[in-house]
């Protein structure tokens, strides 16, 4: 027998590369011990038999996007009542039908983003991201990028009510760059809105007469939320952008 060793040290001494690129291949998932994938570069071995993918590319540790459809009483923020929609996110509840042909790993969910919060009674879209280039896009730029909400309510519509809401409602000292809203049904509005806030809707609706039962993002920018079930989530493919 041996003295037990950090995974990543045997790794390093197998493939003959840094401690660094040990850690960025065992967190990869292409490392096996007695047949079992590890990613845990702190995992410890002694005379195991350690298998090593030839396909092994530390470089391939790209940062990943997740797209959730969350489900109404989840908060994606860390200052409101309900339960964390983070909790939502795991190799369980990723999509049966998700066609990125990404492997889930224990690394992409951590240090994760989310960008385009929405509210806790709330459902539809969020979008979780390492990505620092897309976390840029969605919050720096979010004036740019259109959400589109369906919206069930209740109450009179005012006198003028759709054309008010088209020109724009101020909400929070900001009246809304681009606004778009019409009629799906007798009580459902289509709202396609850039730079949305939580609450923004809600308030909107209200200024008219109209009282929110349930909104449901439905797309965030070019990207839908499409079959996704609710309280599950897949992964950004390459050829889509927000």
């Amino acid at each position: 027998m041996t003295d037990p060793i950090r995974l990543a040290k045997r790794v390093a001494e197998l493939r003959a590369c840094s401690r660094r690129e040990a850690e960025q291949i065992i967190t990869g998932g292409w490392v096996r011990v007695d047949g079992v994938v590890i990613e845990e570069p702190q995992f410890r071995v002694a005379n195991q038999h350690i298998e090593i993918d030839p396909q092994a590319n530390p470089s391939q540790t790209e940062p990943v996007t997740l797209l959730l459809h969350k489900p109404p009483g989840y908060f994606t923020n860390q200052d409101s009542s309900g339960q964390p929609a983070t909790q939502l996110l795991g190799p369980d509840t990723l999509w049966a039908e998700d066609a990125s042909g990404i492997r889930p790993l224990k690394m992409h969910f951590a240090q994760l983003t989310a960008c385009v919060p929405l509210d806790t009674s709330g459902s539809g879209l969020v979008v979780y991201t390492q990505d620092w280039r897309i976390a840029r896009k969605l919050t720096e730029a979010a004036a740019t990028v259109e959400h589109e909400v369906v919206v069930e309510v209740a109450g009179e519509l005012a006198a003028n009510g759709l054309k008010r809401l088209n020109q724009g409602i101020s909400f929070n000292g900001r009246t809304p760059p681009a606004i778009k809203v019409s009629w799906q049904n007798e009580t459902r509005l289509r709202v396609a809105l850039k730079g949305a806030q939580p609450g923004q809707i809600t308030h909107l609706c209200e200024a008219v007469g109209l009282r929110v039962l349930s909104l449901k993002r439905i797309r965030v920018g070019s990207v839908p939320l499409g079959k996704l079930p609710p309280g599950q989530w897949r992964y950004l493919r390459g050829d889509e952008r927000f």
